[in-house]
Parts: C-alpha cells; sequence; structure tokens
C-alpha cells in the first residue's frame, strides 16, 4: 500500500531570511515533492542561528503534521553553518545511512561533497535530513534517498505493510 508522505521544508539562510536573497533551494524540494505525489505541509525559512533552527525542528516534528523534515542549508565549513548542531539537539536517533550514501553519490559529482557536515536522525515518528544549501545539490542528495522513504516513514508508524519491503 503507498503511503502519502507529509514533509516539512526547513530553509536556513541568513541573507534569504533577510530577503536579500531568494530561497531556490525550498522551492525545488517542494517541486520534486510534489512530483513524487507526495504533500509538503510546512515550509520557512529561517536565519543561521542555533536556537531558531532546533526550536522549528522540535515544533514541525512534535507537531505530528509532517513524517518528514527536510532542512537545506548550514552545513558546510563556515563559521555560522550550524544546522547539524541544531540537528543533533533534536533528534533521538541518528539515522547514518541517509548521510553516507548522499555523501557518496556526491562524492562522484564533486570533492566538495567531502565538506558536507550534514546529519540526519529521528525525532519521533518523524525523519530530519540535513541537505546542502545549494539548489543542485540539494536536489542530487534528496534523489538519493527518495527511494527508501516511504518505507522508512512505515516502520516508523509501525504499519503491519512495512515488513513487505524486505
Amino acid at each position: 500500500m503507498t503511503l502519502t508522505l507529509r514533509f516539512g521544508i526547513l530553509t536556513i539562510s541568513d541573507r534569504s531570511s533577510r530577503g536579500e536573497r531568494p530561497d531556490l533551494s525550498g522551492p525545488a524540494l517542494q517541486n520534486a515533492i510534489v512530483t513524487q505525489g507526495w504533500q509538503n505541509n510546512k515550509t520557512a525559512i529561517v536565519p543561521d542561528d542555533i536556537e531558531t533552527i532546533k526550536n522549528i525542528m522540535i515544533e514541525w516534528a512534535d507537531s505530528r503534521e509532517i513524517d518528514i523534515l527536510l532542512s537545506t542549508g548550514g552545513t558546510g565549513f563556515a563559521p555560522r553553518d550550524v544546522t547539524p548542531e541544531a540537528t543533533l539537539l533534536v533528534v533521538d536517533r541518528l539515522t547514518p545511512g541517509f548521510d553516507e550514501a548522499m555523501r557518496a553519490s556526491s562524492m562522484k559529482i564533486t570533492p566538495h561533497a567531502m565538506l558536507s557536515r550534514a546529519v540526519s536522525g529521528i525525532r519521533k515518528q518523524t525523519i530530519i535530513i540535513n541537505l546542502p544549501g545549494s539548489p543542485k545539490a540539494a536536489m542530487e542528495n534528496i534523489q538519493v534517498v527518495f527511494p527508501v522513504l516511504e518505507h522508512a516513514a512505515k516502520l516508523l508508524r509501525n504499519d503491519p505493510d512495512s515488513e513487505m519491503g524486505h
């Protein structure tokens, strides 16, 4: 049975949050989600601030209105890139397979992929995945994990059909 996944997209960018630069990654991710037949239930643009990021991740994950929270931006080496640190404060369990698969796939495209500090994990029944801020890189990375997201969400929900995918 097909599951309609519910997403939240959190763009993390000082410049985009101040209106100085358009958010291109968030809309690209939303289009990719809708193309898959899934729903985008929440979107926001916030600055590179660890407390702001942490608080919205907790609010969204605990609302039970989304299955998957995608963040885009703040995963690099710049001093204000704090998305992974905020995510680690929020998740109950890590999901390193997502991170490893995305970085391995990205390494085939650019050596800069090794500069990604993106992490992912689970908070209650919500999967949280950090993606790069570049629209191109965000799309390349999300395509890597798309094939397993429905199964992962079913497992978190204790869906009786979840074991059929093995």
